[in-house]
């Protein structure tokens, strides 16, 4: 594209020798030049193609809120269907144009444009009529920022990258968290919660799914912690539900068992958050400081670790929680000897835990048997004056 300062690769629209017209969804026929001074993309998709099927109705989203707001922009599908009944199936569902239907022009056109899997979305340069330049494919880039993406060219990515960085990095939530219709976050029941009010906070971003199981045990263990840091620190901690759910009813089921606020479900600053933080895999827990930057990204292993001890969760607290529990450590014995129970109770580590002789929760270091499940807290160990070996 004009001003990348890159190497520019060549296409001219005599690519398409013998096409004397393209086609719209009902059949008709347009004229090529039809396309000349606008903002063109060769859509190369098929019908057997799954992933083709379910990025097609997003990017009919896209162009037509691109076509509504005034952008001079137009595609053209080029079709790899093996026939032209199947050709015409997946066409019917596109508000743009099509190349007439032609195996072989096709082909020549994929090896031209380098194209290696599909679906794919090639942004030429607003003057098809002569030698253009011609960008990588834009599938991606749309996937991830919706009509942001247009004019889909490498010099919009860096741009966009380059807003994702200052809102990574810049500190406030309102950018981060809401947009220009959205001020606030929502409760469980609904009610709106104004991104203001978490100034002042530690907020965690938690990036979760109803679908997914590991979620269910990670989000019993950051309501504990959060329920616990309600009493001992009012005020201070607050947690946001990143949505990854497929549907609504299942956002609803998320925040069922949940106690804190949301993104909307409707709302797309769930998937900026999303790509803005490169979360890979869920459940995934992000931690924000008292100035809205990020303290720690992997906030799930500090709360599964250590819970409402290692708030805030900085990197130094957690150090902090670790080395005291290892000073602890070196004060209990390795093992002891319960005269109530017949094997050896050993000093582990545990996240969780019911002790046998006061039947209270407990965590950290457990004598605990390694036959059968039977565990004692250190301080029970120490009143019961159990022996020790």
């Amino acid at each position: 594209m004009e001003g990348d300062g890159e190497a520019k690769k060549e296409v001219n629209m005599s690519q398409l020798a013998g096409v004397q017209f393209l086609l719209n969804n009902e059949g008709k026929e347009v004229p090529l030049s039809s396309i000349e001074g606008k903002t063109t993309c060769l859509f190369f998709s098929a019908h057997w193609c799954r992933p083709c099927r379910s990025f097609t109705p997003n990017l009919v989203q896209i162009y037509t809120a691109l076509r509504n707001t005034g952008k001079n922009i137009e595609i053209i599908f080029i079709s790899l269907d093996h026939d032209e009944a199947s050709f015409w199936d997946h066409f019917k569902g596109m508000s743009w144009l099509a190349l007439p239907f032609d195996t072989g022009l096709s082909q020549k056109l994929c090896a031209h444009f380098g194209i290696e899997h599909i679906p794919a979305l090639i942004p030429l340069s607003a003057t098809p009529s002569s030698g253009v330049g011609f960008e990588e494919d834009a599938v991606r880039l749309v996937d991830e920022y919706g009509e942001d993406a247009y004019p889909f060219s490498a010099q919009r990515r860096r741009e966009l990258e380059a807003m994702d960085d200052a809102r990574r990095k810049g500190g406030k939530l309102q950018e981060l968290l809401g947009c220009k219709e959205r001020d606030y976050v929502i409760s469980a029941d609904d009610i709106k919660i104004p991104i203001a009010d978490l100034t002042g906070k530690t907020v965690g971003l938690y990036f979760g799914a109803h679908w997914c199981p590991p979620c269910h045990v990670f989000t019993k263990q950051l309501k504990e912690v959060y329920n616990e840091l309600k009493i001992l620190r009012p005020e201070s901690f607050e947690v946001i539900f990143i949505s990854i759910d497929r549907n609504k009813g299942e956002f609803q089921a998320s925040m069922s068992s949940m106690p804190w606020l949301a993104i909307p479900y409707s709302d797309t600053a769930r998937q900026k958050l999303t790509r803005i933080f490169a979360v890979k895999g869920i459940p995934g827990l992000l931690i924000l400081g008292l100035d809205g930057k990020v303290l720690k990204t992997d906030g799930r292993t500090a709360i599964s670790t250590y819970g409402a001890t290692a708030f805030p969760f900085t990197e130094s607290r957690v150090s902090e929680v670790d080395e005291a529990l290892r000073k602890e450590g070196d004060k209990l014995p390795r093992q002891v000897n319960d005269p109530k129970h017949r094997h050896v109770l050993e000093l582990d580590m545990a996240k969780a835990y019911v002790c046998d002789e006061c039947q209270k929760k407990g965590r950290y270091w457990v004598f605990s048997c390694k036959q059968c499940n039977f565990d004692l807290h250190p301080s029970c160990v120490l009143e019961n004056k159990i022996d020790i070996i």
